[in-house]
């Protein structure tokens, strides 16, 4: 698989963040079609809302293919954050990790985005 492959693909992306000493903080999910994809910049997906007043909000993750696998055929929905998509050709898992302790307002905090290299493990019908 190559960057130009996922063009136009849906994918369900799960983002796990982790704190300076590796405490899960938060995670959240996304689903949407990618629209462009860049060697530096990054992928770039448009997503979906099942809130048809929200306006469609671009989504960019690090251009590495190891967090992308084959979505088994099913429907994922995931009611805390929305997400709902029918059959999506790609599973996309990101752990973020915070890279230094918490800075005043105004300056720049540092991520480190690591690519989850291990098949996501979903249920029969869907995550």
């Amino acid at each position: 698989m190559n960057l130009e492959e996922l063009i136009a693909k849906t994918c369900v992306i799960g983002v796990s963040y982790f704190d300076t000493n590796g405490e899960l903080m938060k995670q959240t999910q996304f689903a949407g079609q990618v629209l462009t994809v860049d060697a530096e910049l990054g992928i770039t997906v448009q997503l979906r809302h099942t809130d048809a007043s929200v306006q469609q909000a671009d989504f960019i993750v690090p251009p590495n293919l190891d967090a992308w696998f084959k979505a088994p055929p099913g429907h994922y929905k995931h009611a805390p954050s929305g997400v709902d998509i029918e059959n999506p050709d790609y599973l996309v898992t990101w752990n973020v990790h915070r890279t230094q302790e918490n800075k005043p307002e105004g300056q720049h905090e540092w991520w480190e985005w690591v690519p989850n290299t291990e098949r996501p493990q979903v249920g029969q019908s869907g995550t």
